[in-house]
Formats: C-alpha cells, sequence, structure tokens
C-alpha cells in the first residue's frame, strides 16, 4: 500500500529547493548589470547604479578601455520641483548631440510591457528639469524620442502623435484623428502580439518628418474580458481581437511633415486587411522608406521603397516560400545605400544576403548548412558581417563572423571552451561588445570584451552567489541526449534524475513540452524554469523534456515545413514517438507512472498527447491552453495553418477537442479568467465537451489573471503548489 503525504515542502533543507524559496523569496533570481547602453560608438558606456544616500539611480559612465567610471547624471539631478525624491528611472535615452537626458518613469502595463508612462527631459548643462506632454492625461505619454537633431521630442498620447520643444514648451498635436478604432504611431493588440511592434512611428534623419503606422480596427471582432474581483458588479473590457478567418485590422503607413502638418499617405497596392506591414523603416535617404508588405497567408514578403513626398511606391524585391515567410527585423543600410542586408532561406537554410537597393542583385553572405540565428551588424570597414549560429548543435549558440564578400568559411569568435549560449550587443563601432555566457550549469555571467579576440576587458556580473546556491544543491544535472524517431530524424532532449537516482529502480516521469513553432525547451542556457525540474526532480520525479518537429531552432527549411499546415498534428505524434522509445530504452522508467504538463502551445500539446495517447500518459498539466486553433488569433495561427478555408481537415485534427473522447488519465486544467492572449473561451468549451462526453476532469481558475498567470498576491505559489500536489497525488513520486 502506498501512502502519499500531500505536505508540501516549504522549510528549506540543505541542498533541497523549496516553492518559497523560488517563487516568494527570490532565492535563485539573477543578478543583472545595468541596463547597458553604449556611449559615443563605444568609447563608453552607461548603466543605472544606486546613489550614495539610496534614495535614487545615479547614471555612471564607464570608459570601455580603462574602466574610468564617472557619476555622468546623479539621482539629485532628478528631482522634480516640490518633490522630495529622485524619479525611478525605468528607462533613459541621450539626444544626439549629449545635452540632454530623458527618462521614462511612472510606467503603466500594456498588454505585455510597461510602455505608458510619464517622460523627463534633463538639460544636462543647465540642470533644468522639465516633464513632456503636461497638458496631457497623467502616464498616457508613448515611445517619447529625441529628434536626430536633437531639438525636439515626438511621442504618443492617447492614440495621437505629438511634437515638443526639448525644454518642454510649443507642443504640437500632429494627428487628430486616433480614438476609438482608429490608432496613431503605435498598434493594436495583434500587431503588439505577433509582430512585437509596439513603438510605431520614426524620425527621418533630417527631423523634418515622421513616418508613422494607423491601425485602423473597425469591423474586428471584438472579444470581452470580464473583471468580476475590483467591483461589486462585473467590469466589462472589450478589445479588438481577429480570430482565424475573421476581418483583420486594417495598416497604413502616413508621414507627417512637420513645417506644414501635412500628412502623406503611401499608395501600397493591395487589401489593407489581408496583408500586414510589420516593418518600416527610412532609408538613408531622408525622403524614402523601406516597408514590408507580408500577404494574409504569409508565404510572400514584398520589399517596398516608398516615396515620402508623394506616396508613390515600388516594389523592389520580393520572398516568397512554400510555406510561411517572416518579417526581416534587423534590415541594415550598408555602402551609402547601395545595399541593404537580408536573410532568407531560400538555399533549404536560413543566410545572410546582401541586396541592391534597387532589388535586381542579390549576394549572398553566409553559407552551408547551419543557420544565422540573429544578424549582429555590418562592420564595412573591416569587412566583416557578425552573427550567432550553431552549426554542430541546435541546443547553443555562438558568436562568427565572415567576409561580407562571402568568401572564406566563417570564424568562430566566442571561447571553445564555453560551451552553452552566447549572447552580444555589439558596440557601434564593432570593437567592442556587452556578451552574456550562460549554460544550464552556470548562470549568467556578463563581461565587456573586445570582438576581434572575444579578449575579456572586464567582468560586470559573474552571478558568483547564485552559482554557489546552485553548486550546493542536491540534484542531478540535466543530461541531453537525442532521440531516433525513424527516417533518420533525431529530436534533441534532456532529462533530470530525482537526486538519489538508483538505476535498478523504477522511475515516474514527467514530460514538459511546448512544441509550437515559436519557442523551444530544450536549450543548454540558463533558465528559471529548471529549478522547477530539479524541484520535482528532488520529490522524486525524472523530467524529460523533448524538442518535436516544427519547434524555433536552426535545424533548417525541412525542419521547418515539416509542421506547415499541421499544428497539433505532427508534432504529438512526434512526442510520442520519443515517449515510446524512451520506455522501451530505460529499465528505470515506470510505464504506468508518466505524466505531462506544458503552458500556453505547451498546454495545447499535453490535451493533444493525453487525447490522442492515452496509453502512454496516465496524468496531465495543461496550462493556458489553445483547445480550439479556430479560437486564436489569426495573425498567429494561420501563419503556421493557412487560411480555415483551405485547411479545415488540419484545424479541427489539430484542435485538442476534436479528440477530448479519447480521455483516460488524470487531468488537470489551470485557466486566468483575465488571459487576453489565450482566452478563458478555450477552457469552458472543452469543459463544456467534456462533460457531455462524461469525461472528469479537474479545473482551476486564476481570476482576472493574465497569460502569464502571475499577477495578484500569491499567485505563482498557489499555482506551482496546485501542480505539484496534482502530480503527487495522481503520479505517485519516488523510485520503486
Amino acid at each position: 500500500m502506498i501512502f502519499l503525504l500531500l505536505t508540501i515542502p516549504g522549510q528549506s533543507q540543505v541542498g533541497m529547493l523549496t516553492l518559497e524559496d523560488m517563487y516568494v523569496n527570490n532565492t535563485y533570481s539573477t543578478e543583472r548589470f545595468g541596463p547597458v547602453k553604449w556611449y559615443k560608438n563605444g568609447v563608453g558606456y552607461t548603466s543605472l547604479e544606486q546613489s550614495p544616500d539610496g534614495k535614487g539611480k545615479d547614471i555612471v559612465l564607464y570608459q570601455t578601455e580603462s574602466a574610468d567610471r564617472e557619476i555622468l547624471v546623479s539621482a539629485s539631478r532628478l528631482i522634480p520641483h516640490e518633490e522630495d525624491k529622485p524619479l525611478w528611472i525605468s528607462d533613459y535615452q541621450f539626444s544626439e548631440d549629449g545635452n540632454c537626458l530623458m527618462v521614462f518613469t511612472n510606467t503603466q502595463r500594456v498588454w505585455r510591457t510597461h510602455t505608458r508612462g510619464d517622460y523627463w527631459v534633463l538639460n544636462i548643462h543647465t540642470g533644468k528639469l522639465t516633464q513632456l506632454g503636461c497638458d496631457l492625461p497623467a502616464s498616457s505619454l508613448m515611445f517619447a524620442k529625441f529628434s536626430p537633431n536633437s531639438k525636439q521630442v515626438a511621442y504618443v498620447s492617447e492614440k495621437n502623435i505629438y511634437a515638443e520643444d526639448v525644454e518642454g514648451g510649443n507642443m504640437e498635436q500632429l494627428t487628430y484623428d486616433g480614438g476609438g478604432n482608429l490608432i496613431n504611431g503605435t498598434t493594436d493588440w495583434a500587431y503588439e502580439e505577433e509582430f512585437d511592434l509596439r513603438d510605431a512611428f520614426r524620425w527621418s534623419n533630417d527631423s523634418k518628418k515622421i513616418a508613422f503606422w494607423q491601425i485602423n480596427t473597425e469591423g474586428v471582432g471584438i472579444f470581452t474580458l470580464i473583471n468580476n474581483l475590483d467591483s461589486i458588479y462585473p467590469q466589462a473590457i472589450p478589445f479588438a481581437y481577429p480570430k482565424v478567418g475573421t476581418i483583420n485590422p486594417e495598416a497604413k503607413i502616413g508621414v507627417i511633415t512637420l513645417s506644414d502638418k501635412q500628412i502623406v499617405w503611401m499608395n501600397i497596392e493591395g487589401d489593407k486587411r489581408d496583408n500586414y506591414l510589420p516593418q518600416m523603416e527610412w532609408t538613408v535617404n531622408a525622403d524614402e522608406l523601406v516597408i514590408q508588405q507580408i500577404n494574409r497567408r504569409q508565404n510572400i514578403d514584398r520589399i517596398i521603397i516608398a516615396n515620402a513626398g508623394s506616396g508613390a511606391t515600388n516594389v523592389i524585391f520580393t520572398e516568397e516560400t512554400a510555406s510561411w515567410t517572416e518579417a526581416v527585423d534587423d534590415l541594415t543600410w550598408i555602402n551609402d545605400g547601395k545595399e541593404f542586408t537580408w536573410k532568407s532561406d531560400r538555399t533549404g537554410w536560413l543566410h545572410l544576403y546582401l541586396v541592391s537597393s534597387d532589388g535586381k542583385q542579390l549576394h549572398q553572405i553566409t553559407k552551408g548548412e547551419f543557420e544565422v540565428i540573429q544578424s549582429l551588424g555590418i562592420d564595412e570597414k573591416s569587412g566583416y558581417a557578425y552573427f550567432t549560429a550553431s552549426p554542430e548543435n541546435p541546443t547553443q549558440r555562438y558568436l562568427f563572423r565572415t567576409k561580407i564578400d562571402g568568401k572564406g568559411l566563417p570564424e568562430k569568435l566566442s571561447p571553445e571552451n564555453e560551451t552553452g549560449h552566447h549572447s552580444y550587443n555589439i558596440s557601434p563601432d564593432k570593437k567592442y561588445a556587452i556578451h552574456t555566457f550562460s549554460n544550464h550549469n552556470t548562470p549568467p555571467v556578463i563581461d565587456i570584451v573586445s570582438v576581434k579576440d572575444h579578449k575579456i576587458i572586464r567582468t560586470l556580473e559573474d552571478n558568483h552567489a547564485l552559482k554557489e546556491k546552485f553548486a550546493s544543491l542536491n540534484i542531478q544535472l540535466k543530461e541531453f541526449f537525442r532521440i531516433p524517431i525513424g527516417d533518420s530524424l533525431l529530436l534533441d532532449a534532456y532529462m533530470v534524475k530525482p537526486s538519489d537516482f538508483d538505476l535498478n529502480k523504477k522511475y515516474p516521469v514527467i514530460f514538459y513540452v511546448y512544441g509550437e513553432p515559436a519557442g523551444t525547451t530544450v536549450q543548454d542556457r540558463w533558465s528559471g524554469n529548471d529549478l522547477w525540474d530539479y524541484f520535482l526532480s528532488q520529490q522524486g520525479y525524472i523530467v524529460i523534456s523533448v524538442d518535436n518537429r516544427g519547434t524555433k531552432v536552426p535545424r533548417g527549411r525541412e525542419w521547418k515545413e515539416s509542421i506547415y499546415k499541421k499544428i497539433g498534428i505532427v508534432a504529438p505524434f512526434d512526442q510520442a514517438a520519443a515517449a515510446r522509445y524512451i520506455l522501451q530504452k530505460y529499465d528505470f522508467i515506470d510505464k504506468d507512472r508518466i505524466g505531462i504538463w506544458g503552458w500556453s502551445g505547451g498546454g495545447s500539446m499535453t490535451l493533444n498527447c493525453m487525447f490522442r495517447f492515452p496509453e502512454i500518459y496516465k496524468t496531465g498539466v495543461a496550462v493556458a491552453f489553445v483547445s480550439n486553433q479556430k479560437f486564436y488569433d489569426s495573425f498567429y495561427q494561420e501563419r503556421y495553418m493557412g487560411q480555415v478555408e483551405d485547411n479545415e481537415y488540419g484545424y479541427k485534427e489539430g484542435s485538442p477537442i476534436t479528440h477530448s473522447g479519447g480521455l483516460e488519465g488524470n487531468l488537470l486544467l489551470i485557466y486566468g479568467s483575465g488571459d487576453d492572449n489565450c482566452h478563458y473561451q478555450n477552457l469552458e468549451v472543452l469543459v463544456d465537451k467534456l462533460i457531455k462526453e462524461n469525461k472528469y476532469v479537474t479545473m482551476i481558475e486564476y481570476p482576472m489573471r493574465t497569460h502569464a498567470i502571475r499577477e495578484r498576491e500569491g499567485t505563482t505559489l498557489h499555482l506551482r503548489t496546485s501542480m505539484y500536489k496534482y502530480f503527487l497525488q495522481h503520479l505517485p513520486a519516488g523510485g520503486q
């Protein structure tokens, strides 16, 4: 007989993790330096540091080579009139001439991030501190930025664009039609979520014009969240949300000339609701814009040059694929505007190219059976392109450089003895970089390096204390391996074994899944989620995660396209094949104690696996899932599944709700009722069907929590405790 003790570990024991330490006390949080901003082309960098009196933060300048330190702006200079404490600095920027500092403070979250608040400008020489937009509602300003000539600041407030002198006064409203369905200078929910487009206006190089997006959500379906917590009556929160197959928002791009406030709209061909405009920037010419237009099916990306004065446009280059394409967000002009950088997987691998300004010539820079993960810039003087890649191991990331002319082999710059993830913030002159390194057992180490030889100039943060805490834990480290599932296909995976692992015993397994093309779980980097894996392992579980085909890893176009129009179809079978291989190969795994859990797309994957392979998965926890793919937004779902009229079978077969009748095991459903991303509707519709099918599940609703389910007091601890208790009750822990 097995007796279950449902008391949750809360008191720290030597070498043991507790949920309180992980999610309340932040015992294992990482230290970060900064944020760091390059100063004057890289000769120095600035950072925020606590002022000596503890009442605010100083902006400190370090010389890159010498480390000479000076307080550039002290917190004492950022105290508004009649206030007794400095502004809290959420972000800051300097004008191009270096004479003014702008501080973003008193911020508020808009959907995912804090993008609305107050802006203040300090004249560094005179000490004058001025709040911008004083006549506008408090904390309503968004995306304020200096003009290139350092004379003005432009910003958005309540869906309209304004410009103001740097030291306040002479505020001019530049658009007047914003409000309701019309949005100027920022975006709607869908453009923000799926194209990461929030800041939606750009100064021209000569400071005479501003180009901006206008989004019109008229006709888009309205989804309504219900807040039952903060009033005696429910409060409705409606917002435009385009679901699969429904009307999309309309996007267009205009240019305002500041001298006469006239707006010229760019004449971009095609239906404005069935095409997307995910990227727009000025070229090196102050009279031209470069715009990317992607069709609704998202398999064609057109590069458009637009005349800012007349609105005339010309398609100069087109990228077309059989599946889907994604906007290039790091397009860079070089050679005095005669060429720009581009990324394409037309060879089967995502590589870096140069395209002539007329679009007629295409020159490949990187070549080979590997992918450019991120372009980090071009150094025209030395003739090198810098990028991150991982030719030999898709779970890792390294810095490379290669000649712009495409000759020779790429040169790996990251140290050979530091296997894992390397990320870089390279200085404008390409001489230095802020380098962050981590792997699965090394917390982030941040240092300044010289790019050419990767020599460490100084370490900014080594997370030494966290490394010692981690080393003292009684755990077995994550093990990476590959799983063959047929047709010479290998899937990357990791395993975490219990700290008291005994090869002669059999242990339960909890699979952690995601599986969507937007992300990956099997990466050799430091991750806060790993602590949850190690916690479960200390309780007696083996934790395994597998990256199925189609996950966002650099394994080529064939890997990517294998799941096109098959989201929720290919991936669960890959996961099941991997699970069968693991169960057959390892004698220490108990086939009768197999669990699975995931969040968002991973929640959907959990449902698909539980419903379709009940002979494998006995207990599951699905968090914030999509039960019916037609319920999700058109931007994302149609990108990978095509339009519903062309793939009705795929949408049905890939949706977990279609297969709910197959449920046999124990299933916990967790949802935030305030989830604006994957809507609570997904849970209610699924549960309604499970009731009809006489299937029994456990449900936990977190009232008015978003997709992250972390808002309001006690939420994260409660959620993780609930998950742990459910596994402990239905999937007994420990070796037997």
